[in-house]
């Protein structure tokens, strides 16, 4: 995959994957539209490659007087206990590409709208019958959006990913069968809602397969990468079901850059303050 590099922004080393939904190696879009771009191949050690881009992930100040939470003692499964129940799974993940730049394609959202249509796919109950407690975090979705797409609703990846999401054409066509739903990849609104529906997905299959809980809580989370559903949500939806959780195998975080970049955009993103 590419890099689209933007001429003049304020941010530096930001992770962003220009495509979603488990879909395939890392790349990038900055929250910019219209500026020259430079494509680069950079190259990371370990499998699997992780696609850089520029610019740091914005950060907050943090509160002066705030303390850390007390994580609570909690020992997480490492290997699936428990084959999966689910039989309709998302399709493979498409081959990366490292020939073209990313392009915009229609009128893009505001930010007001974009803000408005992630809250509303954070507070939508997408398993309302067998696990009505799943819910996905607003910080979550917010930064994997940011860090997606930088909340560019009109952007399109080399590999197919679109807009605020990066939707994979063929995963929108499946969870819309999965769920008896007719979303639209290419609104915004169904996008958000697409994105949010796949992590909530996610959170079921492998919180099923590992865990028995459903629970997206960085306070779960030890050093240990596949210490928590929340890290295994995160690696799936960039890397793929299969990459992160199978029957039999431990629990495994292929893409540490992009989950820990996503952690971090979930606290200090300055989208959050939108």
């Amino acid at each position: 995959m590419t890099v689209l590099r933007i001429g003049a922004g304020a941010l530096a080393v930001v992770l962003f994957t220009v495509g979603c939904a488990g879909e395939r190696a890392q790349s990038s879009v900055e929250p910019t539209a219209g500026a020259s771009t430079t494509v680069t191949s950079p190259t990371v050690t370990g499998t699997p490659i992780a696609r850089v881009a520029l610019g740091e992930a914005p950060r907050r100040s943090a509160s002066p007087t705030a303390r850390p939470t007390p994580k609570p003692t909690r020992t997480a499964p490492r290997t699936a206990t428990k084959p999966p129940q689910e039989t309709q799974l998302p399709p493979p993940p498409p081959p990366s590409s490292t020939a073209c730049t990313p392009h915009h394609q229609g009128m893009p959202a505001s930010r007001t709208q974009v803000k408005a249509a992630l809250a509303d796919a954070a507070a939508k109950t997408y398993w309302p019958t067998s696990a009505p407690d799943i819910r996905i975090p607003p910080a979550l979705i917010k930064a994997t959006a940011w860090q997606e797409s930088g909340w560019q609703s009109a952007v399109v990846a080399c590999d197919g990913g679109i807009g605020l999401m990066q939707v994979m054409p063929a995963t929108a066509d499946w969870m819309n069968q999965r769920f008896g739903q007719s979303y639209d990849v290419w609104d915004y609104r169904d996008n958000a809602y697409l994105g949010a529906n796949y992590l909530a997905w996610l959170t079921k299959y492998i919180g099923d397969m590992y865990f028995d809980d459903y629970r997206l809580d960085a306070t779960l989370c030890s050093a240990e990468l596949n210490s928590c559903l929340l890290n295994a949500v995160i690696a799936a939806y960039n890397y793929g079901h299969g990459a992160v959780a199978s029957e039999g195998s431990p629990l495994t975080i292929p893409n540490p850059r992009y989950v820990g970049n996503v952690r971090a955009l979930m606290t200090e993103c300055v989208c959050l303050s939108y």
